[in-house]
């Protein structure tokens, strides 16, 4: 039988991380005269971390480690996750032999199992298919080849991008920052932004010094980056790179421009 899941259902869960903040530590270490024990058994400081994350040198926020639990998402968002490479991904196995017990799942849009289209068969003729009627015909395709001893590591060749992937995600709190910045996005593919977003509330709720200003990148830039590609909702609202990058060049023009030799090394 089919199982169908919907896009915007999946679930997210937040196996560890927050806590004890490490960034607080690893910043302390860089600059301190101190022992290594002293360090680590000095108050946390929330004002080290906010000093770090207004700097830009994020080092320190790579000794802060998130691990989630991921489920209910589609492998059309997995091939655009994976994309991230400074990340760790333990994904379920689409290969192993369960022996005819793994479940036929699929994660669509409602619109996409719903939408009826004319298609013609192989042996003459049309028949009007929904977007479940072909999900489910791959199923039928898939269990008569268990039942014909075909290894899952073969059939699942022509499984559709829809199916359903589960994973354990592990990242660092440098490269959430940098994944949230393009996936919470209103530019990215709607399912991969509601796993963003999901994982952005659970960070900020186990680590809310580190990811109070995370976001897309609208909020942690203070403009848009995507210029003529800026999402139309955000138009007129948030503004862009270039258009925040005239206005200081219309500022320095009334300030006496620095000279190149001020920026030489001595």
């Amino acid at each position: 039988m089919l199982e169908e899941k919907y896009t915007g259902n999946g679930k997210v869960l937040l196996l560890a991380g927050g806590g004890r903040i490490y960034t607080d530590l690893a910043a302390r270490f860089v600059r301190s005269e101190r022992e290594l024990e002293d360090i680590v058994a000095s108050p946390y400081s929330r004002q080290i971390v906010k000093n770090i994350l207004s700097s830009g040198h994020r080092a320190a926020l790579e000794f802060d480690f998130f691990l989630f639990g991921v489920e209910g998402y589609s492998r059309v968002t997995e091939a655009q996750l994976v994309r991230k490479r400074l990340a760790s991904y333990l994904i379920k196995s689409g290969r192993a032999e369960l022996n005819g017990k793994r479940r036929f799942s699929v994660v669509y849009p409602r619109e996409v199992a719903e939408f009826s289209a004319p298609v013609a068969l192989p042996g003459g003729g049309t028949a009007t298919l929904s977007g479940r009627d072909l999900a489910d015909l791959t199923r039928q395709w898939y269990e008569a080849g268990l039942e014909a001893g075909l290894p899952e590591e073969n059939l699942r060749y022509l499984k559709p991008q829809a199916t359903e992937f589960k994973a354990i995600i592990g990242m660092n709190a440098h490269a959430l920052l940098d994944w949230f910045a393009i996936r919470c996005c209103r530019n990215a593919q709607h399912e991969i932004r509601d796993l963003a977003w999901k994982m952005l509330r659970l960070c900020r709720q186990a680590a809310p010094d580190l990811f109070e200003g995370a976001g897309p990148n609208c909020v942690q830039l203070g403009y848009c980056p995507e210029n003529s590609l800026q999402n139309a909702r955000c138009k007129g609202r948030i503004i862009t790179k270039d258009e925040a990058m005239a206005v200081l060049r219309e500022h320095g023009r009334r300030e006496s421009p620095p000279r190149d030799d001020e920026f030489e090394q001595e």
